[in-house]
């Protein structure tokens, strides 16, 4: 059985899902050169279509440029024909529909449960292809038990959905750049850190709202990411909430290194990668309770219900002014940070693709 994996991740921006399909594939390729038994005669291809972006240094794992075609025509024509006759392995929720013999990695419910967060193609699209792709591909895993259990209450049973949680390892590769605290003179005070999205269910409106409950505390408010005006429109922001806009990976990890803390208010996720990351970098988490959340980060995050401003309003209080509060959230997160490691959702994937049904 040789096995194939979908490589149209690697032709945009990339986002959380983008971020599992690289380190998974990162992880799985030197676990097979430093095991090579674990290959077993078998040949692995990362197919990727004419217009992708960059080329992953893969040893083991073959880069494969297949087809003329670019996006969902790619994925859904060409892919299958190229995989043909060989076991198919789609990371990112999409996958051609025409194929059963593949594994589908579908990492959470959203289109259904957070539909205001998506355009309408998009909705449109994913209600049609992640209940076809959960009832007909041969194998489905997802990246939490929250996304197992809503996925089958969503979409209904199954046999078997593998669960394989992420990594925060591939944060000790990136290199820290502080030149983005001097750029935005984020060295004089404590701050706290957001990531802002254009997405409903990112609930980045809540940290505004808890604002005008901190104004004694002498702290910035950093918010890195995309800004979305609706999240502004009706809120007169003080001074000290700083916008900077897209970070590369080496400024996001100098933000997360000297921040009080990282707030993550989401209303909901299929795993949550940010507060574990956040952890990884020794960066206090604060999270909402919401979903996978309480699941991903243990008892190394502080929590608040992420409908009430007030909630988060006391948590970011104690933080910031409990030193002893602080470190022990520090602490907590390290040593959970350092338990995630994407070699074991590699080895995880592999076992899966190695059983004598698939």
């Amino acid at each position: 059985m040789d096995i194939d994996f979908n490589g149209r991740f690697l032709t945009r921006t990339p986002t959380g899902v983008d971020r599992f399909a690289r380190e998974t594939l990162r992880a799985l390729d030197e676990l097979l050169l430093l095991e090579p038994c674990l290959r077993a005669g078998r040949r692995f291809r990362l197919l990727v279509p004419p217009d992708v972006r960059g080329r992953m240094d893969l040893q083991v794992i073959d880069w494969a440029p297949v087809g003329r075609c670019r996006g969902p025509l790619w994925e859904q024509v060409e892919l299958p024909w190229h995989a043909r006759g060989r076991t198919l392995v789609s990371l990112c929720n999409a996958a051609p529909l025409v194929l059963r013999n593949q594994l589908v990695v579908i990492h959470d419910a959203a289109t259904q449960r957070v539909p205001a967060s998506f355009g309408r193609g998009f909705r449109v699209w994913y209600r049609v292809m992640i209940p076809w792709l959960y009832r007909r591909a041969q194998q489905v895993a997802t990246v939490s038990e929250f996304s197992r259990a809503d996925l089958q209450a969503v979409y209904g049973q199954r046999d078997e959905v593998l669960v394989l949680p992420e990594g925060t390892d591939h944060m000790s590769r990136i290199i820290s750049d502080p030149a983005i605290l001097q750029r935005h003179g984020l060295k004089a005070r404590p701050f706290v850190l957001g990531v802002s999205s254009l997405t409903h269910h990112k609930n980045f409106r809540l940290i505004v709202d808890a604002l005008p409950h901190l104004k004694d505390l002498d702290m910035d408010v950093v918010v890195a990411g995309m800004r979305n005006p609706a999240v502004f429109a009706s809120a007169t922001l003080p001074p000290q909430v700083k916008h900077v806009g897209y970070v590369s990976d080496g400024e996001l990890k100098a933000l997360l290194e000297h921040a009080a803390c990282f707030v993550f208010p989401s209303l909901y996720e299929g795993y949550g990668l940010p507060p574990t990351e956040a952890m990884a970098c020794g960066c206090p988490v604060i999270s909402s309770n919401a979903a996978s959340l309480p699941e991903v980060c243990g008892d190394a995050a502080a929590y608040f219900d992420p409908t009430d401003p007030l909630a988060l309003a006391g948590e970011l209080r104690q933080v910031l002014t409990d030193p002893l509060h602080r470190a022990q959230l520090k602490s907590k997160g390290l040593l959970r940070g350092a338990s995630m490691l994407w070699t074991n959702t590699a080895r995880g994937l592999l076992n899966t693709l190695q059983q004598p049904d698939s």
